[in-house]
């Protein structure tokens, strides 16, 4: 029975705070026993710290959905830790260790880090070894020497190198924004391989922000806070790709919070990348964007078409292939969407042309094209999309980012995503990332309801047919 309730009191709590929460806090509850003589509401908890954080913060939660689930007025909950026993369960007394909430903590929602691991200059212990050994995740082929240099990365690139020289010393932190499949990334490893190669003890992790904020959920869960904070705390250099995953995770960006603090006052190296402007990142908290914001920024643009032919050139021949100035700048005219792209199709042909045992000429490159049955030019970007948008829909930016779910503006938002995914090269995430941080499957599903609409609906065909008009224009 007590299980039942349980499962029923998750659902409800889903609906209320979000999968986010429940996944967090939630999951690693259970409710041992339910007194009903004394109305007493047992609820296990992994340690100390969840014990803390539900006492301050959800305490009501537990004891309005409980209690209309048991039938009962205002029950008492009980908070237990791991090491109180399970079965059974007296009344309250003073045999029973019971999680008592840490009266220093403030009732808001922040997370107070354990004791500070003061850092070690010199990493030649076992413990610092294994921690290279295992969370290295340097990418050896990145590196600067194969980073093709242009006027729309040109200060991004000077920047990560002269971090790479001196990290810690100049440029702390670094924050690279620019769109998806730029280059940002290879710049974050190629600062970790140069960091290494000068310095085979330094203590170099690369992350990507959705990884963070699943290994801080699993600290929680299975009782490794400690461990999650030595692991950040004693790195030399810290590389977090796709800053903006943090935001709307508030428990997350306050445990990042203090990691930045501890390693930037022992002067190490953080180096950021985003797909936006600081500023610009909603969902994050003030004094964290300030962090985020307060040493260098540097953007990545859209490469020129010299550039861009230049990428090309160079990536055939690391493939062991030789392509004309012809065939590069073709494809470097025909593919906009990003250097990623860029990179496909150049791989598209060149096992095209293996496969078939022909010299890549223009015209293969072309038949290519023409049997993949791809075109090669995306036709429009999101920042088109929203133009279009907007101008037929009346709605804005902030608008389709919002959470408001007004039915006409929940429509509105829907057929953007479906636009977007139509008329665009880019993922379900990077759509949901753009339009207010909504994970992938808010967009698929979105997609999915407005195609089933289109067959039955014809002034949702003549709407739609009408945004994508302004992009021929």
């Amino acid at each position: 029975m007590m299980q039942f309730i349980w499962e029923d009191f998750l659902k409800i709590v889903r609906e209320e705070l979000g999968s986010r929460v429940v996944e967090t806090w939630f999951k690693a509850v259970s409710m041992p026993k339910w007194d009903a003589m004394e109305k007493v509401i047992y609820l296990q908890t992994p340690n100390a710290f969840v014990c803390n954080w539900l006492e301050k913060n959800y305490r009501h939660i537990f004891q309005t959905h409980l209690g209309r689930l048991l039938n009962v007025v205002d029950p008492k909950v009980v908070f237990l830790t791991t090491s109180s026993q399970k079965d059974n369960l007296p009344h309250v007394n003073a045999e029973l260790e019971i999680c008592v909430p840490d009266v220093k903590m403030p009732h808001t929602k922040t997370y107070r880090p354990a004791q500070i691991i003061p850092y070690r200059s010199k990493n030649t212990d076992v413990a610092s070894t294994k921690l290279s050994e295992r969370y290295g995740y340097i990418n050896q082929k990145y590196v600067f020497e194969t980073f093709v240099v242009g006027p729309s990365n040109s200060l991004a690139y000077a920047a990560a190198r002269a971090v790479a020289q001196k990290p810690g010393g100049l440029y702390n932190p670094l924050f690279i924004y620019g769109g998806s499949g730029l280059g940002k990334t290879h710049l974050l490893h190629a600062i970790g391989n140069t960091v290494q190669a000068h310095n085979q003890k330094a203590l170099v992790l690369y992350q990507t922000a959705d990884r963070f904020v699943s290994e801080f959920i699993n600290a929680i869960r299975f009782d490794k806070i400690e461990r999650f904070q030595k692991k950040y705390q004693l790195v030399d250099v810290l590389l977090i790709d796709d800053i903006q995953f943090i935001s709307n995770k508030d428990t997350t960006q306050e445990a990042f919070f203090h990691i930045f603090n501890s390693l930037y006052d022992a002067r190490k190296q953080i180096v950021f990348s985003s797909d936006t402007f600081p500023q610009n990142i909603n969902g994050i908290a003030e004094r964290l964007r300030s962090r985020l914001a307060s040493g260098m920024i540097a953007d990545i643009h859209q490469p020129c078409l010299e550039v861009k032919t230049a990428i090309l050139k160079r990536k055939a021949e690391e493939s062991g292939q030789v392509i004309s100035d012809e065939v590069a700048h073709f494809l470097a005219s025909n593919i906009t969407s990003n250097i990623r792209e860029l990179e496909g199709a150049l791989i598209r042909v060149i096992a095209y042309a293996q496969l078939t045992k022909e010299v890549i000429t223009l015209a293969l490159v072309k038949k290519v094209f023409l049997h993949d049955e791809c075109p090669a030019k995306e036709s429009v970007d999101f920042k088109g999309v929203i133009k279009a948008v907007s101008k037929h829909l009346s709605y804005s930016l902030d608008e389709l980012r919002s959470e408001n779910r007004n039915k006409e503006l929940a429509l509105a938002r829907q057929v953007t995503m479906y636009i977007m995914k139509k008329n665009t090269n880019r993922s379900l995430r990077e759509i949901g990332a753009y339009l207010g941080d909504r994970n992938h499957t808010t967009v698929k599903h979105a997609i999915s309801k407005i195609e089933q609409h289109l067959s039955a609906d014809p002034q949702l065909q003549r709407q739609i047919s009408a945004i994508e008009k302004e992009f021929e224009r």
